[in-house]
């Protein structure tokens, strides 16, 4: 009777509204626990030990690892990199994708063909991309570097020269993802009420106007989801890297995950201070992340 009074208590407390929620995200929330906490947790905790990738000899070092990792020029050089490409990439994809979003805005054929089109690239493999973009621009067999010579133009080695390659993979990047920002932001653009334009538009705004002064500060939101997720994406670059310049010219466009990658899956193993490193850079991105995210929340309340 005891048993049953309980089972029926369960049965009453999920069946209301604000309860049974929980149940829909449950699933998720387990993917989560299994491959994104319980994975920092112990990267967190590897970053103490001076362990390989078999696990034999491990050693407990304390702070011994991030003490070495700010005399590491190579790991700082990597963070910097990082940096370098973030700040190349992220403010070009979201201006590329609001500006396309206001163009396509109206649901003719031709705009709705432009959307298909350019969001092609977001489902295919970066893998793939990066090796289609290196053949391209490869200065001996590369179409575009032939098309240069053709007109007189010299070209440059875009992923052999330390100058134009980090902005050349920018730039394959950009291309690659900006589909995504692009519909973001086209919905964003398409749930601003008409009756907000036809009053601007009767007090003699132009579209430059309306476009500064109406369309961005009704899109903010969406906007600051935008920059948080490519802002925290683009700190995680590594596909793109790896396929077309491998890190170099002389480790100038190697990334901080590149870096871990090689320090812990390729000789000499170092999983321990890989995972140290993985740690410092998962400090970064959550402080950036988290300002991010306050400033634009900061706007989104100012334009209330």
């Amino acid at each position: 009777m005891e048993n049953t009074s309980r089972w029926s208590r369960i049965k009453t407390y999920w069946n209301q509204p604000k309860h049974v929620g929980y149940l829909f995200i449950l699933p998720s929330l387990i993917a989560l626990l299994i491959f994104a906490f319980i994975p920092v947790v112990i990267g967190l905790g590897m970053s103490f030990f001076d362990v390989n990738i078999f696990f034999n000899g491990t050693k407990f070092v304390g702070l011994q690892n991030f003490v070495h990792f700010f005399s590491d020029t190579r790991a700082v050089n990597s963070i910097w990199h990082t940096v370098y490409f973030t700040v190349l990439e992220t403010p070009v994809q979201i201006l590329v994708g609001v500006l396309c979003a206001a163009a396509l805005a109206r649901n003719t054929r031709f705009n709705r063909f432009c959307r298909s089109t350019f969001y092609i690239p977001v489902v295919c493999s970066l893998t793939a991309i990066g090796l289609v973009f290196n053949m391209l621009l490869d200065p001996n067999i590369g179409l575009f570097p032939h098309l240069l010579k053709e007109i007189g133009m010299t070209s440059p080695d875009f992923f052999g020269d330390a100058h134009w390659a980090m902005p050349t993979i920018a730039f394959l990047t950009v291309w690659k993802s900006f589909g995504v920002t692009m519909i973001i932001m086209l919905t964003a653009v398409q749930a601003i009420s008409p009756s907000l334009y036809e009053s601007a538009e009767m007090d003699g705004a132009s579209r430059m106007q309306q476009f500064f002064h109406v369309t961005i500060p009704q899109c903010v939101p969406a906007l600051g989801f935008c920059v948080l997720t490519n802002l925290t994406g683009s700190m995680q670059v590594f596909d793109q890297i790896f396929v077309t310049t491998g890190g170099g010219p002389n480790f100038k466009t190697e990334s901080t995950v590149q870096y871990i990658y090689n320090r812990g899956f390729a000789a000499p193993y170092e999983l321990g201070y890989a995972s140290t490193v993985a740690t410092v850079l998962f400090v970064i991105i959550a402080i950036l992340a988290v300002g991010s995210n306050l400033y634009m929340t900061h706007k989104e309340n100012q334009m209330r």
